[in-house]
């Protein structure tokens, strides 16, 4: 059996552009609760504890899931379309996922490898307002006040609402210069904690 090839940004693109158009009301209110209600009934999935640690709940929560994506798809916004992948190219996707990631440099370094269950590799502490509207006027005390904390591997930053006094309003310059404001005060707040190779 010949090896399935995996998905290019290419290939995806083309299938979203020949799926199927679903307005996103349906996606969100029919689609996805219509599916999850009947794969939870099919693989008679009880959810009793926070982390189930059953192996034949976990089988069934990993089998529903994995039906859930290749009979569901992955639906486009911009688009109204839904793009679909086989069982196989989603195997061939974790195959190809990458064992380990790297963010930041020198004695603020974090690597990133994949755990499970009671893994003696500590979890990576990931700190900040992740997307969160911040004043510009506090974006930088803001940031700090993550960066300077002693547990944190890694940054995430929040978005400014305006850039000198302008709102950043998406799909205008404004929304590019506070992207830019955003890097350069994310910059300062991790100068200002002693932390300048923490990754973000």
């Amino acid at each position: 059996m010949a090896a399935t090839r995996f998905l290019t940004v290419t290939d995806v693109y083309e299938r979203f552009i020949k799926g199927k158009k679903v307005p996103e009301a349906d996606w969100d209110y029919k689609i996805i609760p219509g599916n999850a209600t009947a794969l939870k009934e099919k693989y008679n999935i009880k959810i009793d504890t926070f982390i189930p640690e059953d192996k034949d709940q976990k089988d069934a929560l990993f089998q529903a899931g994995l039906e859930m994506l290749v009979e569901t798809g992955y639906y486009c916004q911009d688009l109204g379309r839904v793009m679909k992948v086989t069982e196989e190219e989603v195997f061939e996707g974790i195959k190809r996922a990458p064992k380990k990631l790297i963010l930041g440099e020198g004695r603020d370094i974090a690597r990133f490898y994949p755990r499970r269950g009671n893994s003696p590799v500590k979890p990576i502490i990931q700190g900040g307002p992740t997307g969160s509207p911040l004043s510009e006027d506090y974006f930088v005390k803001i940031m700090q006040s993550y960066a300077q904390e002693g547990i944190v591997d890694d940054l995430v930053n929040g978005v400014m609402t305006t850039v000198e006094g302008k709102p950043a309003k998406s799909k205008t310059p404004w929304e590019i210069r506070a992207t830019m404001q955003e890097l350069r005060a994310t910059k300062e707040a991790r100068t200002r904690a002693q932390r300048p190779g923490l990754g973000v």
